[in-house]
């Protein structure tokens, strides 16, 4: 889930929550050419998961990868109806791999045959129109609300490809609305690779004054399931170096149609509570299932778990599970050194439905430190390091993984 969004809304720290990033009038337009933005974000990307409660083949995946992901937007021509037309541009090249240690759940490289391709790409590109703060937008793009969200957490991006209408007419409300048809996976090349049937979803976000927002959405996915999600966000600043926050994120998914997703009829919840003095924040979380089967995503998009527990590996979202959170961030500009923050959360789940009955236990430790350079040449140069460690008594198993991530975003226009 921790992604870089280019929707008109944004992931909103672990919690899931959305905030509304309002656009500009098309009273404001410069020109096509004029208001137009080109950028090239360079992404090195190592990864290796070894699965160590199995003793399958392939129970170890490492791979380590060149990305570049491409991203031209025009402006809007001007008038009373403003047109344009967004491009992006997908690459990845495998740097190391084999011997055995391809695949294994890394999903960071594209496959065929004879495992790990050199080099994989995509390009698309939409056309879209404004009038006043309403923007249509069709073709590939990429997509970020709480019922379908693409992922950008390997070397490349999903991206979908459909029609997105997103409104900010009224102040303080974003609305959005959306069909899609295709959907491509982050590690593949063929634009419809994760199957996606159609969708449809609408849905908002309201913020109620500068503490409390709400959300309310809706989506249809054809043959899979539907799904209903509400936000509850609350921020309030007891000083100015000290907030309190509480998060409330619930799903409601229901199997529809042909039931390709399984038979589902299901609740997930989350409420967080996080608390910021100075440099540290402290977080504590719960999150529940009830009802049949497991929450589930993908063909929706794999970031669209906007819920508090879902983290690195894990989500927590197996039926029945119940499962809690706690999360210690530190900023350490306060302490000199701008740009480098550290993380390290645990989260416990137990009571989910397993093979021999409602007694399932699990546990994830994640450890996470971030560097982004704070001027000169390499400015916004930036270094990750992410480690998690997963244990189940029976579904999951014994995964330990670790992911490291260079990224250098350079803007051409």
């Amino acid at each position: 889930m921790n992604v870089n969004k280019l929707s008109v809304l944004a992931l909103a720290m672990a919690a899931g929550t959305v905030q509304p990033v309002f656009a500009e009038s098309q009273a404001d337009a410069t020109g096509f050419i004029e208001g137009s933005k080109l950028s090239v974000k360079a992404r090195n990307m190592y990864m290796n998961r070894d699965n160590r409660a199995t003793s399958a083949t392939q129970a170890y995946g490492e791979e380590w990868a060149q990305g570049f992901i491409g991203s031209f937007e025009s402006g809007f021509t001007q008038g009373v109806v403003g047109f344009g037309i967004d491009a992006l541009g997908l690459y990845g090249l495998k740097l190391d791999t084999g011997d055995g240690r391809t695949g294994g759940g890394t999903g960071l490289l594209e496959q065929d045959s004879s495992g790990a391709k050199d080099n994989y790409g995509y390009a698309g590109a939409a056309v879209k129109m404004r009038v006043s703060k309403t923007v249509a937008k069709f073709g590939d793009q990429y997509v970020n609300n709480p019922v379908f969200a693409t992922s950008d957490s390997r070397l490349l991006p999903e991206t979908a490809q459909g029609l997105l209408i997103t409104s900010n007419e009224i102040d303080n409300l974003t609305l959005q609305g959306g069909h899609f048809t295709a959907l491509k996976n982050r590690n593949q090349s063929n634009h419809d690779s994760a199957h996606l049937t159609s969708i449809n979803f609408g849905g908002g976000l309201y913020k109620f004054n500068k503490n409390l927002s709400s959300s309310l959405y809706y989506s249809d996915v054809e043959d899979y399931w539907r799904k209903y999600y509400g936000s509850l966000t609350y921020a309030m600043a007891l000083t100015p170096n000290d907030t309190l926050k509480f998060d409330l994120n619930a799903y409601d998914t229901k199997s529809v149609g042909k039931e390709l997703g399984g038979e589902l009829d299901n609740t997930i919840w989350s409420l967080t509570a996080g608390y910021t003095f100075g440099a540290h924040t402290f977080q504590i979380g719960r999150q529940q299932v009830n009802g049949t089967g497991d929450y589930k995503y993908g063909v929706d998009g794999n970031s669209t778990v906007f819920v508090g527990n879902s983290i690195q590996y894990s989500d927590f979202n197996y039926a029945n599970e119940k499962s809690w959170q706690a999360r210690y961030d530190i900023n350490m500009a306060t302490y000199g050194v701008p740009g480098l923050t550290f993380l390290a959360r645990y989260v416990k789940g137990e009571d989910f439905t397993t093979a021999t009955g409602d007694n399932g236990k699990a546990w994830e430790r994640d450890f996470d430190g971030k560097y982004v350079v704070q001027a000169g040449p390499a400015k916004d140069l930036s270094l990750r390091v992410r480690h998690a460690s997963y244990r189940s008594s029976d579904r999951g198993g014994e995964i330990d993984e670790i992911r490291v991530i260079v990224e250098y975003p350079l803007s051409i226009l």
